[in-house]
């Protein structure tokens, strides 16, 4: 298994398989709009911009389950993500990470890098570094800066 088994629904609607991605460097991550951490979509996208053409790819799915932080549409995620914070990289459908209706992706990211103390994510902005051969090779925390992720990137790069 890897995550090139899975698909996902981008924010607007269509089913992307994740196969697509193949070859490519990945960041995971739920995010939600109205989040301490949110301001991290700003150096989430520098990272884009920076390695994006070296083969980076980084997948943000919206989630609502930590304290409501994303109750908007996914249109009104997508919008207020490009506005505020200029996302350019792939947005997908709002998920549930956790629970009996977590999105398989994210019930696979758990067991391949869990945390701490449980499998679950704990909060917003959990991030997973996954290499060309689609492995989970590393989990960061939600208060994980994206700059401090950097050099975990260029390694795979």
């Amino acid at each position: 298994m890897s995550v090139y088994d899975y698909s996902a629904k981008k924010i607007l609607g269509e089913e992307k398989p994740l196969s697509d991605y193949e070859g490519k460097v990945l960041v995971i991550v739920n995010t939600a709009s109205k989040c301490g951490f949110t301001p991290q979509m700003d150096g989430l996208q520098e990272l884009y911009d920076k390695y994006n053409d070296k083969g980076l790819e980084i997948l943000s799915f919206p989630c609502n389950q930590f304290g409501k932080q994303d109750p908007g549409s996914n249109e009104e995620i997508q919008e207020f993500c490009s506005l505020n914070y200029g996302v350019s990289f792939p947005m997908f459908a709002k998920v549930d990470v956790n629970g009996e209706d977590a999105h398989p992706l994210f019930q696979y990211l758990t067991k391949e890098s869990p945390g701490i103390l449980s499998e679950k994510i704990k909060w917003n902005f959990t991030k997973f570094l996954v290499n060309r051969e689609g492995e989970v090779v590393k989990r960061f925390a939600p208060m994980t800066a994206p700059e401090k992720m950097e050099e975990e990137i260029q390694k795979l790069l």
